[in-house]
């Protein structure tokens, strides 16, 4: 499912225009997007849980070449699956 086919499930669902739902992921992400920005965790009780860690700069080996490379630090952002998200997968 991409963000389009999102779009149409959730007017669908709720009732509201295609236009109202775009807007309503939209803000959705830029939310998430902004707090994860700031630190912040993301808990979605039973949907799932965005958070953010930090990685350390490392140095890497190219495998074509063998050359050593610089990885500099950042922050990587995961989502962790909750309940009752596992529940309907499975």
């Amino acid at each position: 499912m991409n963000k389009k086919e999102l779009i149409e499930a959730i007017a669908i669902d709720t009732g509201v225009t295609q236009t109202l739902a775009k807007a309503m992921i939209d803000s959705f992400e830029l939310s998430v997007a902004e707090a994860l920005a700031d630190g912040e965790t993301v808990k979605l009780v039973g949907f799932g849980t965005f958070k953010t860690t930090e990685r350390d700069a490392h140095t890497a080996r190219n495998p074509a070449t063998g050359e050593e490379v610089d990885v500099p630090a950042k922050t990587h952002v995961s989502f962790v699956a909750g309940k009752n998200l596992k529940e309907a997968v499975n």
